[in-house]
């Protein structure tokens, strides 16, 4: 048992700390901490101070987790808790993801102000507010028609902006929404076959120091097998098309008995073409996996398609 109390590094935005208290109370009642043994740093991040700009244009996701690995690695915090979608492919040398929490529902859910039930559905030349690359792209290859419109900041303020008229509609990701305890009126979760989520979505890493044997022991626990496998995969996919924030890439692993299935996709900004592949797999061969359906991905889009 690492010495008390246990130090958890989060963002400091709503949902960031509901899904922190998430860990922390698991703690807790995995190993009989009292209260006060677990204990939350906030952090308000570079990507939390950044909200009027797309993450592409401003360095990209680890904005979101640069902070809070830094007092991990600076021995301010023992713990960090990341929605994993958020953590960059290659992590920082000295940390590793030590347990997956198990994964919330990845689908995406659509919110506008006419209840459409699904994009297609939305009217004429809609204005949709996202921020995300890949829920844009997507989005326009579905509908050339609609406007994207930039649209940043918590789960709150997105919704209050669609309430003042930002936009005719919104997506928002259904595992934060239940996390939160809300459901928006006129909202619609949407089928994967229609909008792929993002690599790990709904999925929750819990960040620790390379020979940190104490604190990797204290929650191992909490790690699910199943969801490991699964964003093992989808980041192994994300790794070898060296993803970013500027490029739209989504996938999907999901187990079937011994086996992996994973779909994925990679998208023009524009959504102007969108190339799919999938590939099922031994379970036991996540990473493997992903990087099969990563090069059929790369080999359908062609030469250049990633840096377009």
């Amino acid at each position: 048992m690492p010495s008390l109390p246990i130090r958890i590094a989060t963002r400091a935005s709503p949902l960031a700390l509901a899904q922190a208290e998430m860990v922390a109370a698991a703690l807790r009642g995995r190993h009989g901490l009292a209260p006060g043994d677990v204990v939350l740093v906030k952090i308000t991040t570079s990507g939390d101070r950044v909200r009027d700009l797309r993450l592409a244009e401003v360095g990209g996701k680890g904005l979101f987790t640069k902070e809070i690995e830094e007092a991990l690695l600076g021995g301010t915090a023992d713990i960090a808790v990341h929605s994993m979608k958020d953590v960059e492919t290659h992590l920082p040398d000295g940390l590793d993801i030590a347990a997956l929490m198990e994964r919330e529902d990845p689908r995406d859910v659509l919110i506008s102000s006419m209840a459409a039930p699904s994009i297609r559905a939305l009217p004429d030349g809609a204005r949709l507010g996202t921020s995300s690359l890949r829920r844009g792209a997507i989005a326009r290859s579905l509908r050339p028609d609609l406007e994207i419109v930039t649209l940043r900041g918590n789960v709150g303020t997105r919704l209050a902006r669609l309430d003042e008229g930002i936009a005719d509609a919104t997506l928002l990701a259904r595992a934060g929404l239940n996390r939160l305890g809300l459901e928006p009126a006129n909202g619609f979760t949407i089928e994967i076959e229609e909008m792929l989520p993002a690599v790990a979505q709904g999925a929750i890493g819990i960040e620790i120091r390379q020979g940190d044997t104490a604190t990797r022991d204290l929650v191992a626990p909490l790690g699910h097998e199943p969801t490991r496998i699964a964003v093992t995969a989808e980041r192994a996919l994300l790794a070898a098309l060296d993803g970013s924030c500027r490029t739209p890439i989504a996938a999907l692993a999901t187990r079937r008995g011994t086996e992996l299935d994973l779909r994925a996709l990679i998208a023009r900004p524009d959504g102007s073409r969108v190339v799919r592949a999938g590939e099922r797999g031994p379970a036991s061969e996540p990473a493997r996996l992903g990087e099969i359906v990563a090069r059929r991905l790369l080999a359908s889009a062609g030469p250049g398609f990633l840096d377009r």
